[in-house]
């Protein structure tokens, strides 16, 4: 038997529950909705999890399209899945845990006697290092934002090649091999020895379902090149970027993009400019260095110095 929480399953089976990480404020107890699918043969385990930021739902719906597509005689080994991480926040739309104010993916390898944030990222990171492979599924929030796989442990961490070589057979397209801050899971899990990347997978309100179809099809890639499923994969090359030039407003008013979402722009290339109401533009931003168009908010209207778009850089292929 494989057991996560209360979800418990014997090779060839698949089962859900709770993982308990407390009580609620009315002292119910707090359960994050959990999955194990044990397959019939032996194998290695991939543990993946979603929405520690709890307005990020793509990888929500990659979890709901994911698992009833899971056979457990066609599988070798075991995956472990937590639906939902940061349960507080998705369940009042937010991306911070309400009950401490805190961003979750920021608070691993976590205190099982500590903060609310810091006692859910205790029990979802036990389950995390205790497998082989670790997918911590994101978004850009709610930000228009390229499908991305993030590596976080740093060029120079010893797991550095196997988290890259993970991320690359995920194959969405665009690395962001850059170290994580502290507190990241993908950042926490390499240090006990296990690859773990993070999957952004676009960025929306709600859910994408063109996002969440990518995501799907890099869980499979995932599990054929790793041995779970029969089968062969051969990802294509990745653009990789090691760093990010953000872009604040230098005026208010509205934005206009020029270039689209993944293109490549070189330096002096406008990005956006920036209109009154009446449609006179009032300022014009061009971009520093050559990369990749990488980020943008999503609402056009912006005050001065507020965030707009990011561009990928130090861009090479893998």
């Amino acid at each position: 038997m494989t057991s996560l929480g209360t979800a418990s399953a014997a090779p060839g089976e698949i089962d859900t529950g709770r993982l308990s990480v407390g009580e609620t404020r009315d002292g119910s107890p707090l359960g994050l909705p959990v999955c194990v699918v044990n397959g019939a043969a032996d194998g290695d385990t991939l543990y993946i999890q979603a929405a520690s930021d709890g307005d990020e739902l793509n990888g929500v719906g990659v979890v709901r399209s994911l698992v009833p597509q899971l056979d457990p005689d066609d599988l070798a080994g075991t995956v472990l899945v937590v639906g939902i991480v940061n349960l507080h926040a998705f369940q009042v739309a937010e991306h911070r845990n309400p009950i401490d104010d805190t961003k979750l993916n920021r608070a691993f390898p976590g205190d099982e006697h500590g903060s609310s944030s810091e006692r859910i990222a205790a029990a979802a990171f036990e389950a995390a290092t205790g497998a082989d492979l670790v997918l911590d599924l994101h978004q850009g929030s709610t930000s228009r934002m390229i499908h991305e796989t993030r590596v976080r442990c740093g060029p120079r961490h010893h797991l550095h090649s196997e988290c890259l070589e993970l991320a690359k057979t995920f194959d969405c397209g665009h690395i962001l091999d850059q170290k994580g801050p502290d507190g990241q899971l993908a950042r926490a899990a390499p240090d006990e020895g296990v690859p773990t990347i993070d999957p952004e997978l676009g960025g929306a309100v709600g859910l994408d379902e063109e996002s969440v179809a990518i995501g799907v099809e890099g869980i499979f890639n995932v599990l054929t090149a790793y041995g779970f499923l029969d089968g062969d994969v051969d990802p294509g090359d990745q653009v990789r970027a090691t760093g990010f030039e953000q872009y604040g407003a230098p005026a208010g008013g509205l934005v206009d993009f020029a270039p689209d979402l993944g293109e490549h722009v070189e330096q002096g290339d406008r990005l956006f400019h920036v209109t009154d109401a009446f449609g006179t533009v009032q300022a014009e931003t061009t971009a520093d260095v050559d990369g990749v168009f990488w980020r943008t908010r999503r609402l056009p209207q912006v005050a001065t110095g507020e965030y707009v778009c990011s561009v990928g850089t130090d861009i090479d292929r893998f």
